[in-house]
């Protein structure tokens, strides 16, 4: 058990590091105004659809998200429906990043068919398979693009598309409700009138 806390540990060490250095066009206030913007905005949806991706494309990325953060003991970003969230965010909210975006998925898929003649998609190849091929293209925008959303989508609110049922926010150990401690909200404990939602408005 202690081994498996410290792999955790670990784990989420390497993911803050991640999110800290990736490489991405927006900067940090960007991300969260946009992210801000959209969360205001628009509810949460029960049953998302793809609107960004095709079929194709999202099973490609799904897969690659996968491979990011896999599933073990633990959801990763299938159970977590990182997918919902990098296409909606790519046709909303990071919808500035799409044209590229756009543009390196396909040359990702293109270059895997002439290396991968024999197979029907990125998405097809077994697990290990799928590992040895990113590891030759994990410098590339495309896959720094998608481990950054891949992990946007794992944390961030439910309302944004991933994190489906918090899976991510359990898998470290977060609990989304108010802190009733000095100096954050304190008097507002017995507030009679106070209702603390269930789910992000």
């Amino acid at each position: 058990m202690e081994s498996a806390d410290l792999s955790r540990r670990s784990l989420l060490q390497a993911i803050g590091v991640i999110i800290a250095s990736a490489a991405t066009p927006l900067g940090w206030t960007d991300i969260a105004h946009a992210m801000d913007g959209m969360h205001v905005g628009t509810p949460a949806v029960a049953d998302p659809k793809l609107t960004f991706f095709n079929a194709s494309e999202a099973a490609d990325v799904e897969a690659v998200a996968a491979q990011i953060v896999p599933t073990d003991d633990s959801p990763g970003a299938r159970e977590a429906g990182a997918v919902y969230f990098i296409d909606r965010a790519l046709a909303t909210f990071f919808s500035q990043l799409a044209g590229d975006y756009r543009s390196q998925l396909a040359a990702f898929q293109s270059e895997f068919r002439k290396q991968h003649a024999g197979s029907a998609s990125f998405a097809s190849l077994s697990s290990d398979q799928q590992i040895a091929y990113l590891k030759g293209i994990d410098k590339t925008p495309f896959f720094n693009t998608t481990r950054l959303l891949t992990l946007l989508g794992m944390f961030s609110l439910p309302s944004y598309g991933g994190n489906r049922d918090s899976v991510g926010w359990k898998l470290i150990g977060f609990e989304d409700a108010h802190v009733f401690q000095p100096p954050f909200g304190y008097y507002d404990r017995d507030y009679p009138g106070f209702v603390i939602p269930l789910k992000p408005q």
